[in-house]
Parts: C-alpha cells; structure tokens; sequence
C-alpha cells in the first residue's frame, strides 16, 4: 500500500492533512466501517479519493444526482484519478464497463438506483472492490431532511460485500440522524467520527423583509463572485431573476419546471461562471460541486435549520469569505403552520419543533451561529465575531404593550381584517371602510401613537411568527394559541431591533472579492486560468481555485519545483499547467519589473 502522505502531496498538492481527514483515512485503510459528519468544504471527497488510489480495486461512489457525479468526476480526472460514472445520461457507458472489468478505475460514480439492482450487483463481482463510500448519507434516513428511498436499498449490497469497507459521508445530521445513518448501513457505533458544523468563513445574517428585490439587488452589489439566490416557487424565481438581470449581472433562472435543456444550460453556465447569480428553488444546489460560490440568499424562510444549513453551506467550499443572508416574513411562518395541518397527526410534533427552531434562529438577539451549532449538539461559544449580531449587535425593546393593544384590535375588529387595516385603527386614521365599519368608536381607535407607532408592523410579524396569530383563507388575522398567554397571562414580547444598515460600496460586504488587494498579477492569472479552462471544457475552479491563485502571485515561483510547493498544486496539474501559469508570472515580471 503507497504511504497515505505520499498520495496526499502528490496527486493533491497537500502536505498535511485538514481537520479529521487523517482519521477518517486512517480508518478506511485499516478496512473499518465508517461514518464521517463533516461540514461542507472540509474535504470529505478526499476520504474516499485518497484510499481508492492507495488500496487494490475500484471505489464505488454512491451519489444521489447525475450533475453532482460529473462536477465530482471532472474533478476527479483533473489531480490524475481514473475515474467514471454510470448513469443514464452517459453515452459512453459499454465502455465503462469495460473499464471497470479490466481494473482501470480507481472511482465509479452511480446513483442509488442503480447501485441497488441485482443485476449491478453481479457486475461488482466481476472486479475487485476496495470500498463503497455513500455521498450525502443523510439521504438513508426518515428523520433526514433529504430522505432518498432508494439509499434505503443499499443496505444488501453492502452485505453483498462483508469484505470490503463502507464509507458513508454527510455534512448535514443531527444526533437522530447520524443513529439512524448507522442503523440502516450497518456502521458500528464506534464508527462514528463528527468533525463538527462550524463554517467560520461564512458570516450568517439574517433580515425582515421589506423590500425582498432592492435587499438582495443590494447584497448583489457587495458581493462581486458567483452566488445563488433561493425563491420559494417557481413563478418566484421567474420573478426575481427577470428583476436581478436588471442590474447587468449576469442572472439565470433554475427550476423543476423549465425544460430539461434550459436547466442544464443555465446550471453549467452558473459552474463554469466567475460571478454568475443563478436564482433557483432548493431543486438546485445539491448536484453542483462549485467552490467559489461567494454568497447564498434565502428570499424566505428554509422548511428546516437542517435545510438552511446545508443550503446555506453551499457558500465558500474554497474556505475563503462567504455570506448566506435570509430574508424572512411573518406569512412565512403562517404559511408553514399550514402546511403542518396538511401532513399526518404523527408528524405535527416534529414539524412544530422544526419550526420553533426556525423561530428562535430569525428572532435571536444573540450569536446566530450559536444556535446553529446548539442545534447540532455542539457548545459553541456565546458568540462567534462572524454573523450580523455579533458584528452590530441589535437593540431590544418591551413591546408587550403594544402587542396587546394590536390584539385587542384584532378581536374588536371581529378577527376579519389584515395587518393595514389593524394598524390604521391603531393610528386612528380615518377612512371610508373604517367609518361604514362603526370601528371608529372603538376603545382602540387611536391609541397607539407617538414612539409606539413604529412599533406596530414588527409587533405583527412577531404575533405571527408566535402563532398568537394566524391569517385566515380570506387574508385577515385570527387569534392563534399564543395570544391567550400574551391578552391574560403575562407573557412579553420583546422585539429585536437591528441597528440602521449602511449601503456598502460594491464588492466591500466581506472582503470576499477573489483579489481585494487589486493585484495586477492575479487577474493575470486568473485570466490564463479562463483560458485553459475554456480550452478543456472545464470550470475554472477545476483548473486552480482562487486561493492557489493568491499564492502564486504572491509567491511568484520562477520554477516547476517552486510552484510544486504551493498547496493545492499536484503532480497532475503541475504537469498540465505549470509552464502555462510560470509564463504568465515571468511575462508580467519582465513588463513590469520586480517589487
């Protein structure tokens, strides 16, 4: 067996090992069944790629999507990995198979549908295996927030195969969760190897909505490089792209319903893009494999922090400065209430608890991260100087007062009437409806006023979001179970008020621009980079990622060996790029001079 460091240098460009990737490794060669909970962007790829160059026989790589396979497979091949999919979008795959028959192939990447039929079965049989790695293994369990039926069907042919190890990988488990990933794949307990959730370089925040298109156009604005913008429906997303475009960034649309060939366009356009927006449902985002995305923006509320940490995780893989920033509203939260009434009693409780969860996370005065991680089963710190409380922390105020004049209006109005007109007899303005109503003799005609007045519409987003009060099927508000607590029993309600937000210069929101220090030798780079990557058909970040780019220009490497030595450079892509990127660096020296 080669040395694991060896490979590690060599075909990776790495000289240590990140976070508990030697473990995971380590475990995998000794032929140990595993479970690895690794966030996004900690190398989880690495935990089976490296094995499978270092052991006898071809890895089996179950992944859920067909494009997710192919961003993996591109940059598989891209270090020297003999690798190959099989799917039914391949038209090469008589030849994979032989591929496979002979030993040739280090990885084979295939869905669980396929991977879970006997006849594939008996094809594994023909060669030897070295290890089955499961991808997005949360996609096995009923308590997941991804639940896959087919992963369900692995579990014989993984039996199959008493012998060969099995690696099942997630970013995205809770402690019933992961119990439950061990259960159905047959993974001991002391399997088990949590690298934690904690993303440090994306900073969270999290904003009412007010005016949904001019807050994410302004987030657009500061951030310079690739992001994805998640709507709640289709039409949404028409919407919001058409309205983005506006701006002259480049905006694409992605949705279950375009046609199938719009879908692939837009998504291979997105992967191949430098800062491309792709506005989208959660359809999208699993089956792409893209480092460099710079920001994520939710225009509503997630189903569940399970669903908004892995969307949200989609952001900075390259591990440099990202953001993920939500825009939520009280009718996201009516609407959820819903659509738990809809799904079977046994359910509701789970549901109610998945969106308490959501609740505390919006309304928070405290660390966002921090109740990410709690969520997870971790003990964070009370803050973590990277989320928009932390960096501004926000205001608060008893608003208890005026949340119970808001309900008294409410009940005196006949539980009919919407947010407006509540808050017009509350102001005590006049208007034909309220006059033809009789609501202007009412005790609660008026009394709101002076510092209370602004209180008012964050008042009613928080009643909603504490189901004191629900929207009925005609658009007006009705008592929930919580406003009897608020009316008679003492509870308060505290607002959190989040400091004046101050419009950014473009491409200042994080310092995550690829090169903030303008460095004239980086764009360089970065356009040869374009150059070998259009030349390849591949995406950029296939080619190098960003921050190999930072250290070549900032290192200047005059040499091969030089360049070998900057992390992330393999023997591979030293070989297909080196001379290409050291011409670049020697041309721009000669132009310019040296510093």
């Amino acid at each position: 067996m080669i040395d694991p460091a060896e490979i590690l240098h060599r075909t990776f460009g790495f000289v240590d090992f990140r976070g508990v990737q030697r473990q995971v490794v380590d475990r995998v060669l000794e032929g140990r069944h595993t479970l690895a909970v690794m966030p996004t962007g900690a190398g989880k790829s690495l935990c089976y790629q490296l094995p499978a160059l270092a052991m006898e026989g071809t890895c089996l790589v179950v992944s859920p999507l067909i494009a997710l396979m192919h961003d993996q497979l591109r940059a598989a091949e891209a270090v020297g990995i003999r690798a190959a999919t099989l799917t039914s979008a391949d038209d090469n795959r008589d030849e994979t198979i032989q591929r496979f028959r002979a030993g040739a192939l280090d990885l084979l990447y295939v869905a669980p549908e396929r991977a879970s039929g006997e006849g594939f079965r008996n094809l594994l049989r023909q060669t030897p295996l070295s290890l089955f790695a499961i991808d997005e293994a949360h996609c096995v369990s009923e308590w997941g927030h991804d639940f896959r039926p087919d992963y369900r069907l692995l579990r014989p042919l993984l039996d199959s195969f008493p012998e060969v190890p099995r690696l099942a990988l997630t970013a995205t488990a809770d402690a019933h969760t992961r119990a439950d990933i061990l259960e159905q794949l047959g993974i001991p307990a002391d399997g088990l190897i949590v690298a934690g959730f904690d993303r440090p370089n994306i900073r969270y925040a999290i904003t009412p909505r007010e005016n949904t298109t001019r807050q994410i156009i302004d987030l657009i604005a500061e951030q310079p490089g690739p992001g994805i913008v998640y709507a709640q429906t289709r039409n949404g997303v028409e919407t919001l792209a058409e309205k983005l475009a506006a701006t002259g960034r480049t905006v694409l649309a992605y949705h279950a319903g375009l046609d199938p060939a719009v879908r692939r366009r837009n998504q291979a356009a997105f992967v191949a893009s430098e800062d491309a927006v792709v506005v989208a449902t959660i359809a999208f985002g699993m089956g792409i494999d893209k480092p460099d995305v710079r920001f994520v923006a939710h225009a509503g509320l997630p189903k569940s922090i399970e669903a908004y940490y892995q969307e949200t995780g989609r952001a900075g893989r390259d591990g440099d400065p990202a953001v993920a920033h939500l825009f939520w509203g009280a009718d996201d939260f009516a609407r959820a209430r819903q659509r738990i009434a809809e799904v079977e009693p046994a359910r509701h409780a789970g549901e109610r608890a998945r969106l308490n969860a959501l609740g505390a996370l919006v309304e928070t005065a405290g660390c966002r991260r921090r109740i990410l991680l709690k969520h997870f089963g971790e003990d964070p710190p009370e803050t973590c100087g990277n989320c928009d409380n932390c960096l501004s922390p926000p205001g608060a105020v008893d608003a208890t007062v005026v949340a119970q004049k808001f309900l008294s209006a409410v009940f005196r109005t006949g539980q009919m009437f919407g947010t407006g007109y509540v808050e017009s007899i509350l102001l005590g303005q006049s208007s034909e409806r309220s006059l033809m109503n009789g609501h202007e003799s009412l005790s609660v005609f008026g009394i709101v006023e002076g510092d209370e007045a602004a209180l008012i519409k964050p008042v009613a987003r928080a009643l909603l979001l504490r189901d004191a009060l629900r929207a009925n099927a005609h658009g007006g508000l009705e008592f929930g179970p919580g406003a009897r607590p608020i009316l008679k029993e003492g509870a308060r309600v505290e607002l959190v008020l989040p400091p004046k937000r101050e419009r950014r210069r473009k491409g200042r929101g994080t310092g995550a621009g690829a090169n903030p220090a303008g460095d004239p030798l980086f764009e360089a780079l970065r356009a040869k980079r374009r150059e070998l990557a259009q030349a390849a058909s591949v995406p950029p970040y296939v080619v190098f990622h960003d921050a190999v780019l930072r250290a070549m220009a900032s290192e200047r490497p005059r040499s091969l060996d030089a360049l070998a030595r900057i992390p992330g450079v393999g023997a591979r892509k030293l070989e297909a790029y080196g001379a290409a990127f050291l011409e670049v660096i020697g041309s721009l020296e000669l132009a310019g001079g040296e510093d």
